[in-house]
């Protein structure tokens, strides 16, 4: 596939366009992280309870826009359990990553998290049997040495809270891969939307268990004042509307075009780390970053490259 060309015969102009809205987006969700980390370290607020706005406002933010541009067939999905499944995953995972950006620096999380592109790419060629080459499992396994090189410092200062954004990974890993098992028969507006009512449920259920049982993480609380309800309506409003973002960024350019820009997070992460948090990644982590960021490159390349290769292959 010709990197300049969006999907379908997309026009040059309307593919730089989807990686703009793909670099915005990227740039934009650390702000949501950066969020989190601040209602938890300093509003008083518990990363289970975050978590629970964060799709709550989600909702309130972005249902009434897919009303007006989609209509209520949106939220009548033809595979809904699959789809609110997908949602509780993500919830999941969401938690994970609040929990673990309330005790440790956003660009570890950050950097930490991606290998989510490893475990994706493992997930399908043992669940798929999908074709994975003795060059990518090498850059897994050299990925992973990355992210460790990035997790022993952490898990010195921080235990097993280090061991957090890997869970994160793997959570997400499994919400992507059911994309695939889930398939077209809903659009990705409606399996957006159905996610954020499962994403929803599912917090507003392990909040209950959670607080029940004495569990930090999970307190209840409300809002402590006007100024945090604000900051939480824009944590929806931005999770909301930067994932729409990225949906309409795949609908405009390749995939291989795109992949890439998801490590712009990195870059902004760290930005919003220093700035608000005064965090700044040790020259070790830089080296665990870069190793994570050259092995995931290589990976989206070489799939790329094979796809190229047996696309010609089935031509001839």
């Amino acid at each position: 596939m010709n990197a300049g060309a969006g999907p379908a015969g997309q026009s040059g102009a309307n593919t730089m366009q989807g990686v703009a809205l793909m670099a915005a987006a990227m740039l934009l969700l650390p702000c949501m992280d950066a969020i989190a980390k601040y209602m938890a370290n300093f509003a008083g607020m518990s990363p289970g309870q975050v978590t629970f706005y964060r799709f709550f406002f989600q909702l309130v933010c972005t249902v009434p826009l897919i009303f007006t541009a989609a209509g209520a067939a949106t939220l009548r999905p033809k595979r809904p359990w699959l789809n609110l499944l997908r949602g509780a995953i993500h919830g999941a995972a969401s938690l994970l990553f609040f929990a673990a950006v309330k005790y440790m620096p956003l660009a570890d999380v950050f950097a930490i998290y991606f290998v989510e592109p490893f475990i994706l790419t493992a997930m399908s060629a043992a669940f798929l049997g999908d074709r994975v080459g003795w060059r990518r499992w090498l850059a897994i396994i050299i990925g992973f040495g990355g992210a460790l090189i990035v997790i022993q410092p952490s898990f010195v200062l921080f235990g097993w809270t280090a061991l957090l954004p890997v869970g994160c990974a793997f959570l997400y890993s499994v919400y992507l891969f059911m994309n695939r098992a889930i398939g077209d028969a809903d659009s990705p507006l409606t399996m957006q939307t159905i996610a954020g009512f499962g994403g929803t449920l599912f917090m507003g259920l392990a909040l209950m268990i959670g607080n029940n049982a004495g569990v930090a993480d999970f307190e209840l609380s409300l809002p402590p004042s006007l100024f945090t309800l604000i900051l939480l309506l824009i944590l929806g409003a931005l999770s909301g509307y930067a994932h729409m973002l990225v949906v309409r960024a795949f609908r405009m350019a390749p995939l291989s075009l795109l992949a890439p820009f998801q490590y712009f997070e990195i870059i902004s992460a760290t930005v919003l780390g220093y700035a608000i948090f005064g965090d700044f990644p040790t020259p070790s982590k830089w080296l665990g970053i870069a190793i994570i960021v050259a092995s995931g490159l290589f990976i989206i390349w070489r799939e790329q490259t094979s796809r190229k290769a047996r696309a010609d292959i089935a031509f001839d």
